[in-house]
């Protein structure tokens, strides 16, 4: 197999499994807390044996570095327990199309933070991309579901852009495995107390138990290890534009295992997100090449 084909394969493969967490949280009669730090928990044990077995050493040194490092961990644990909370308010789409504004987020603030070149154009695609949020919304209402779940998405899509410059701070000096490793570590001590807090949730049936080890094991450490591996072969713009069939992907399933069936503003505003957000990635990953 030729290597553009194999790392092809090994990002759509990745993209495929990160579709899956917002049904898995839908399924599971667990809070978003609860989800998440089993998540972390697992992930954590799954990317630490990756390590060893590539013998990679799990060091960082300096202050900075560890200080973005603990930064990066409370956002990851914010990241998807809001994410959680989306999907378990809503819908897995609104879930996942709410969250998936985060590169338009990352654009604004990169040239804020990092003093990066910014382009005027990004504000025309941004505006699009608020546009289908706000389609998507039947009535801006807190006692609205759709409004609630897409406000718990755009704050896990902020909180997942934050991340995403963190981790190009840290990336050149680092590998990636590494820094999920400990964002993931830390993502799980910081959601230790409020998980020892949350009310004890009936005993788990085998089922259920699989599906926890899927999402944290197979979701999370694994498909993040196939999607690094993937980037060796192909152009960051190219799985940038394959990360964003993510939402597609989650759609998908959300349909299969929930016959949750998204209705037409829902269709329509999803439509405006990933196109603008498409191509917004594209531009931006150009702008590093």
């Amino acid at each position: 197999m030729k290597p553009r084909t194999q790392g092809l394969l090994l990002v759509h493969l990745a993209v495929l499994f990160f579709g899956f967490p917002g049904v898995i949280g839908k399924i599971l009669p667990l809070n978003p807390v609860q989800l998440t730090w089993w998540r972390v928990f697992l992930a954590s044990l799954g990317l630490l044996a990756v390590l060893l077995l590539q013998k990679l050493k799990p060091l960082v040194y300096g202050r900075k570095p560890r200080l973005l490092l603990l930064a990066a961990g409370f956002l990851l644990a914010f990241h998807w327990t809001a994410f959680f909370r989306s999907v378990q308010i809503s819908t897995v789409a609104v879930g996942l199309l709410s969250y998936s504004i985060f590169p338009v987020f990352t654009v604004f603030l990169e040239p804020w933070l990092l003093k990066t070149k910014f382009k005027r154009s990004y504000l025309y695609f941004a505006v699009v991309c608020f546009l289908g949020v706000g389609l998507m919304i039947p009535e801006f209402s807190l006692s609205n579901r759709v409004f609630l779940g897409v406000t718990w998405g755009i704050l896990s899509g902020l909180s997942f852009a934050l991340l995403a410059i963190i981790n190009r701070i840290l990336s050149p000096g680092y590998s990636s495995l590494v820094l999920a490793f400990y964002q993931d570590s830390l993502a799980m001590i910081f959601l230790l107390p409020l998980f020892l807090n949350q009310p004890r949730p009936q005993p788990l049936e085998t089922g259920s138990v699989g599906l926890i080890l899927f999402l944290g094991l197979v979701c999370t450490a694994g498909a993040h290890t196939i999607f690094i591996r993937g980037l060796r072969f192909i152009e960051a713009r190219l799985s940038s534009l394959i990360s964003s069939l993510e939402p597609v992907y989650g759609i998908i399933f959300g349909y299969l295992f929930l016959n949750e069936l998204p209705d037409l503003r829902t269709v329509a505003g999803g439509l405006l997100i990933l196109a603008s957000v498409a191509v917004i990635s594209w531009k931006s990953h150009g702008l590093s090449h």
